[in-house]
């Protein structure tokens, strides 16, 4: 049973940002930061399986790809990468690539890699704040200069660059070649209305992503039955023993945590392992109920956000993008 407050650890990347507000408004030395990665605080015995991150580009990212699960666990790897982004900003222009414009066989796949035309075969699509991009394993993908995005994904750090507009690092063609769908994307973002309350967002093999959005001074109890993470996004609450504000998260797993919305109501992202939805995550609780909860708990104000800018070490993977 858990319900902790996130700890973040914030990632220097080439293709990062110095100012990170308002989703970080700790100074940073100037220094270009890509990624918030969202932690248990503490030592916990085991790592969760997914991962909850933020990211920041001045400049488009790789062309890139992951293995699935199978393709992994044949490297030698616990398991493949599932992604699903959320944009929470965008600037005019700003895009994202997922899949390829044609179907390749393996051979011009490599030529296009070798030549470096498959920055012109992946598809770009222009991408504005609320949209969501889910990105299963083995597709080819990219994102953009101008973007916040949230991220969650299977915990891996099992990503092959096949592209890196020129920036030096080290490409990974053959993995890439052996684990990529050389073709379009086929697949489609429909969000569902659940309740007034959630919105499905993507539901896949390894987790669902959910919107919520609370009304304000509203109260609810969140069953956290799976590996639960919820990310604010706007307004405030008081969730478990914490308050809680844009940018904060709260990772609960076999717990429930009682939730009462601020003044300006809540709007967050819940993401939870397992297949499909659960049908009972969110309950309103009835005003007496909800004020002795309230009562019972302490609230504590949250850890800022304090970007290091050092890598996570003690089992947390760095992925690179």
């Amino acid at each position: 049973m858990a319900i902790e407050l996130a700890r973040t650890q914030a990632l220097p990347r080439p293709w990062g940002v110095v100012d990170l507000q308002p989703w970080n408004k700790a100074g940073n030395g100037g220094v270009s930061i890509g990624e918030i990665w969202y932690e248990r605080p503490g030592k916990p015995a085991s790592s969760p399986s997914l991962l909850l991150k933020l990211l920041f580009t001045s400049e488009p990212l790789s062309i890139q790809v992951h293995p699935d699960d199978a393709h992994a666990r044949s490297m030698g790897l616990p398991n493949g990468k599932t992604e699903a982004w959320y944009v929470l900003s965008a600037a005019p222009g700003a895009k994202v690539a997922v899949g390829l414009d044609r179907r390749l066989t393996q051979q011009q796949l490599r030529k296009a890699v070798d030549d470096g035309s498959i920055s012109d075969l992946v598809v770009w699509q222009a991408v504005a704040p609320d949209d969501v991009i889910y990105v299963p394993a083995g597709t080819i993908h990219a994102i953009g200069a101008g973007l916040v995005i949230a991220e969650i994904q299977q915990r891996s750090d099992a990503t092959f660059r096949l592209f890196d507009h020129g920036r030096q690092r080290e490409l990974h063609i053959e993995s890439a070649l052996a684990v990529a769908d050389a073709g379009p994307a086929h697949f489609q973002i429909r969000p569902n209305r659940l309740t007034d309350e959630r919105t499905l967002l993507v539901s896949g093999p390894h987790f669902a992503l959910e919107r919520i959005d609370l009304a304000p001074d509203s109260s609810w109890c969140l069953e956290a039955k799976r590996e639960t993470w919820l990310l604010v996004l706007s307004g405030g609450a008081a969730a478990g023993s914490f308050d809680v504000a844009t940018a904060d998260a709260v990772f609960a797993q076999s717990d429930r945590v009682d939730i009462h919305a601020g003044a300006k109501g809540m709007v967050a992202l819940a993401a939870y392992t397992g297949v499909g939805p659960v049908s009972h995550l969110l309950r309103r609780l009835a005003p007496s109920a909800a004020t002795d909860a309230r009562q019972s708990q302490k609230v504590q104000m949250p850890t800022p956000l304090t970007p290091t800018g050092t890598a996570v070490t003690n089992s947390r993977l760095e992925p690179t993008k």
